[in-house]
């Protein structure tokens, strides 16, 4: 009886066991599903899906997303329960006598009109979402991104901010808040609410400048200059990495971006460019005799 009694409880626990795991994976599918991100920034453990969109860009690619999910879904289901069927009903048993029948107008039109249907409900939003992410047509500023073995050059020419370099920070250079292998010495400042200009490009061999939370990814090239864009929405700390196989040390190319508001960006430039740049930078909010006249208003007041 006592033998019995621990092979019932043996039996009982693996069960258990087995309808705790089955309910983890459903709830893992579930979060997946909805495309759950815990946060914008750096990746977290056990997140799932896209990161938190920074931009109507990459909320039109969670969509379009979202969009192919439930096609692929409904494909994979329908077809799955098409071969059980066919397995069930034209079993040797059930039909012992198979049909000799090799054409069927009606399924063959049926079978070559929906697959024309579902490509047509994907393509609308696929070239919509091409051409939207091609290009702004009137950018408010440019950012050009360098790449090089292994750090990236930022320059800021309708700021006349010269070209500077980031590199990433080692373990020991790490402050509290800052990420490991993400954060850089020298990160890049955008304004939101700004339609950018990012033009990308290498001096060596090809890089990849993207950050997801953007839905930005563009090659840069040696000898050739790309295009892309992006609209930020909120202000935050964004991450990103080189994307194309670039040599050793292409796994310690991050890329940081700080995004500010457009008075912020402004301030920012002012201290960049110093009190007498050779050429006067373009600013957001003001021009830049006003933001001069600020800053003496404000020296003068200490």
């Amino acid at each position: 009886m006592g033998g019995n009694d621990n092979d019932n409880e043996r039996a009982h626990g693996m069960r258990s066991g087995r309808l705790r795991e089955l309910a983890a994976g459903v709830s893992a599918l579930l979060l997946l599903g909805t495309g759950t991100a815990f946060a914008d920034g750096p990746p977290h453990n056990w997140q799932l899906g896209f990161q938190e969109a920074a931009s109507s860009i990459k909320e039109q690619m969670s969509s379009f997303h979202n969009l192919l999910l439930v096609i692929i879904v409904a494909l994979t289901v329908f077809v799955l329960g098409l071969l059980v069927y066919v397995m069930w009903r034209f079993s040797a048993t059930r039909n012992p006598v198979p049909s000799k029948t090799a054409h069927n107008t009606i399924i063959e039109v049926i079978w070559t009109v929906a697959p024309v249907l579902i490509l047509l409900v994907i393509v609308v939003p696929s070239f919509r979402l091409l051409y939207a992410g091609d290009r702004t047509p009137n950018p408010e500023m440019t950012l050009i991104a360098h790449g090089y073995q292994w750090n990236w050059g930022y320059e800021y020419p309708d700021q006349k901010i010269a070209e500077y370099t980031s590199y990433m920070l080692k373990d020991s250079e790490l402050k509290p808040g800052q990420v490991r292998m993400l954060s850089v010495d020298n990160p890049v400042v955008l304004p939101v609410d700004t339609d950018i200009q990012i033009l990308t490009t290498a001096g060596d061999v090809i890089h990849s400048w993207a950050v997801p939370a953007f839905g930005v990814k563009k090659d840069a090239i040696p000898g050739r200059t790309n295009e892309t864009w992006v609209r930020i929405d909120k202000p935050g700390v964004y991450y990103g990495q080189c994307s194309q196989l670039c040599g050793t040390d292409h796994a310690y190319m991050p890329i940081e971006v700080h995004a500010v508001s457009r008075a912020d960006f402004d301030k920012w430039v002012v201290e960049k460019v110093g009190p007498d740049p050779a050429e006067k930078p373009k600013l957001l909010t003001m021009t830049w005799d006003e933001a001069q006249a600020r800053t003496k208003l404000a020296q003068a007041g200490q």
